[in-house]
């Protein structure tokens, strides 16, 4: 990672973790016989500390997967987008966009356990689903029992987690309390939570009163 500046220490570790339960798409990418790499995009679920996904048993991806089980998995938000005008009137170069990215490297594993299976099923329902209208996912109900044994599970056994969060940390407070005040001013989606954001990464940055009462 060349901006050391923006990577996740261990102070925001749980950010990382929370960031990776609320997003619900991510990019799996593979190696293949093809001249091209892999990457597709899949819902997903983090549970028990692994990356789960489910699809069809059969197909490219799980006869990839199998062949080749290294995998990384990536996933990403676009915050605010940071226009040059906010810190320069005539040059485009400090245009930037603040984000948080996260990608993870491991081994993919088909999970064979049925009981796994639906916890996993039962954990991206509550996910994708939080409202309910369905029941539990269950081997002891005969509409589920099929269906669990027909679905294929993925989990992502993850070796190596690297987190990117970037939202000025390479910023001194003049500038960050310059730009916090404008994204307050524009008043756009995520302007409000960006700044926010800005205040926890950035140590030396100060709370825009504007924003705070909000």
């Amino acid at each position: 990672m060349r901006r050391k500046e923006f990577k996740v220490n261990e102070t925001h570790e749980q950010d990382v973790i929370s960031f990776l339960h609320e997003m619900s798409y991510g990019f799996l990418a593979t190696k293949n016989d093809n001249i091209y790499p892999g990457i597709l995009p899949i819902n997903y679920v983090y549970f028990n500390g692994a990356i789960y996904f489910h699809g069809s048993r059969i197909g490219e991806k799980m006869k990839t997967i199998k062949q080749y089980p290294t995998v990384s998995f990536a996933v990403a938000k676009e915050y605010s987008q940071i226009p040059s005008y906010m810190n320069d009137p005539f040059y485009a170069c400090p245009a930037t966009v603040f984000f948080k990215s996260v990608i993870a490297y491991g081994k993919a594993v088909i999970v064979d356990d049925l009981k796994e299976k639906c916890d996993v099923l039962n954990a991206l329902m509550q996910k994708l689903q939080p409202e309910g209208g369905y029941e539990p996912i269950s081997l002891a109900d005969k509409g589920y029992a099929g269906q669990v044994k027909a679905t294929a599970i993925v989990r992502i056994e993850i070796n190596r987690l690297n987190a990117k969060f970037k939202f000025g940390q390479n910023w001194k407070q003049e500038k960050l309390d310059n730009v916090g005040k404008q994204l307050s001013e524009r008043g756009q989606q995520l302007d409000y939570e960006t700044t926010q954001l800005m205040q926890r990464y950035c140590p030396h940055a100060q709370p825009n009163e504007d924003l705070t009462q909000r």
